[in-house]
C-alpha cells in the first residue's frame, strides 16, 4: 500500500513541476512580449525559478522513494 501512494506521490511531483514550468514560461513569454528590452532579465529570472522548480520536484521524488522503501 505505501509504495502505491509513493507512486502517486512522484507522479503528483513531476505533474506539478511540469505545470509549474510552463507557466513560468507562458508568464515570460508574455512578459518579453510586452517589455521586449528587459528579455536578458526576464530570461534569466526565468532560468532561475525553473531551477528552484526542478529542485523541489526532485527533493519530492527522492523522499517517495524513502518512503516507499526502494
Amino acid at each position: 500500500m505505501v509504495g502505491s501512494i509513493a507512486a502517486i506521490g512522484m507522479g503528483l511531483a513531476v505533474i506539478g513541476a511540469a505545470i509549474g514550468i510552463g507557466w513560468i514560461g507562458s508568464s515570460a513569454m508574455e512578459s518579453i512580449a510586452r517589455q521586449p528590452e528587459a528579455v536578458g532579465d526576464i530570461r534569466s529570472n526565468m532560468i532561475l525559478m525553473a531551477a528552484f522548480i526542478e529542485g523541489a520536484a526532485l527533493i519530492a521524488l527522492i523522499l517517495s522513494f524513502l518512503v516507499a522503501g526502494v
